[in-house]
């Protein structure tokens, strides 16, 4: 008995003696000596941390180019976040807003994820919109960022355990120059938009047609027939002309047909889903588990594209996934954005089983330690690290740090109207 409380005591001080030094570096970073992008601290021990409290001491944001915003949430035990809590061409919204919410996180236990996505999200008497949800999807991504890390193991770890070991990614084309690119580059998916000459206006003529859809041909013939291609109306098209135009795609089978028209007008989503036998895709612009329900109840869209850094972060992410499953829907995330938002998009693909495939723009290379890497047979390989499984590369950043990205405001030639983009 003796020898065994001389043992838990040399535990318990190299324990204290590792959570002094952490304190030792938290008090430098007050000074500036620390690089402010740095997401990995020296990790304590999970298992001195499971019986210790953890608090939220600071959230900072920072404007990334070419028009991201990415989170670090601090804590007192020495272990950071990273969530992106982006909406496009708000950024300056978006970081008053994770500022108005900073008070209540500040001194709290970071590991009470659902519980604090909860208070965020309900202590708000307007709920929801995509300011809201923005800001609380990258606060809930860093969260889970963290408490990965303070366990030792991958956020999917946490929802169960990986479904699959690698993750299907795809790349864009809009020409067969773009599609004979992308797949000498490995990927077995792309991602294209309607091919026009001038916007799309309410009732379009056969060349408009006929041009949009032959500029598909060409991708399909470049492509081959073992080539998924899924093409993106971008909410951008009438729904009148969306129905003549699918009809004119469906011989060359596109893999799904995404946005044909304003994805809240749901009743006409039904209609033109009932319409063809092609795949219809939405989400983007769907926030929460409450939006997705008219969806799936309706049989507007099989399917869903929650954004992670709109929908609601990784917590409302796996619950929807687990709706769509219900529903016998898919899961393809949209994610336009940075190489945070595409790791939460891996560790969302890795603890389903209803996932299709990942949009991504960036593998992270000028922005992490260790991009992700494009596989021969286009997947990705999902995170081994803890939390998140990321680095932020702090000297490949500094010049990328801030940016004032704004929408882009489309009018149309022929008569100066305001038009989607």
């Amino acid at each position: 008995m003796p020898n065994q409380v001389k043992k838990t005591s040399k535990k318990s001080s190299t324990t204290l003696s590792r959570r002094a030094a952490i304190q030792s570096v938290l008090g430098l970073a007050g000074t500036g000596m620390m690089l402010p992008l740095s997401s990995y601290a020296q990790q304590p021990d999970p298992l001195y941390l499971r019986k210790n409290e953890v608090r939220i001491t600071k959230l900072e944001t920072f404007l990334v180019k070419p028009r991201w915003i990415f989170l670090k949430i601090h804590t007192d035990a020495g272990v950071t976040g990273l969530g992106e809590p982006l909406l496009e061409g708000r950024a300056l919204t978006i970081q008053t807003a994770i500022k108005e919410i900073e008070p209540y996180l500040i001194g709290k236990d970071p590991r009470r994820v659902v519980h604090h996505w909860q208070a965020i999200y309900r202590h708000a008497f307007y709920r929801g919109g995509p300011i809201l949800t923005s800001a609380l999807s990258g606060i809930d991504q860093a969260l889970w960022d963290i408490k990965g890390k303070l366990l030792g193991v991958p956020v999917y770890e946490l929802f169960g355990g990986p479904t699959r070991d690698r993750v299907r990614i795809y790349g864009r084309a809009s020409n067969a120059e773009d599609m004979k690119k992308r797949k000498a580059e490995g990927y077995t998916v792309i991602k294209t938009g309607v091919a026009k000459k001038q916007v799309a206006r309410i009732v379009e003529n056969p060349a408009f047609i006929d041009f949009a859809a032959e500029n598909f041909a060409s991708l399909r013939e470049a492509g081959g027939p073992e080539m998924d291609i899924g093409i993106d109306f971008h909410g951008a098209i009438s729904p009148q002309t969306a129905k003549l135009l699918i009809k004119e795609l469906e011989p060359y089978q596109p893999m799904f047909i995404e946005e044909p028209c304003q994805a809240q007008n749901v009743d006409v989503l039904v209609d033109i889903a009932r319409g063809t036998h092609l795949p219809i895709a939405t989400g983007e612009r769907i926030f929460t588990k409450w939006g997705f329900r008219e969806l799936l109840e309706k049989g507007a869209a099989s399917i869903l594209q929650p954004d992670l850094c709109h929908a609601g972060g990784l917590t409302e992410g796996r619950l929807i996934a687990g709706m769509a499953e219900a529903y016998y829907a898919a899961i393809a995330p949209h994610n336009p954005m940075g190489p945070i938002s595409l790791a939460c998009g891996l560790h969302l693909a890795a603890s389903i089983p209803n996932f299709l495939v990942q949009e991504q723009v960036s593998l992270g290379n000028g922005y992490l330690k260790k991009p992700f890497n494009l596989q021969s047979d286009g997947t990705v390989l999902i995170p081994e690290g803890p939390g998140l499984g990321i680095e932020l590369d702090e000297e490949a950043l500094q010049d990328k740090i801030g940016h004032d990205w704004a929408n882009p405001e489309s009018y149309d030639p022929r008569d100066g109207s305001v038009v989607d983009w």
